[in-house]
């Protein structure tokens, strides 16, 4: 932020979009993400975990 009172706007590329819109879709769970030079490349979605 530049101290004033104005927000400054946040620019998402296509990857970073799409990942918050998986966000919003799962309503409970894990997701494992995979960054490349600071970009979302894969999201993984867990489905099962079993302990004993």
């Amino acid at each position: 932020m530049n101290g004033n009172d104005e927000k400054e706007e946040l620019v998402l590329n296509e990857q970073e979009k799409r990942l918050i819109l998986m966000i919003r879709e799962v309503k409970y769970g894990e997701l494992h993400l995979f960054i490349s030079e600071g970009k979302p490349i894969r999201a993984e979605e867990i489905k099962k975990s079993v302990k004993f």
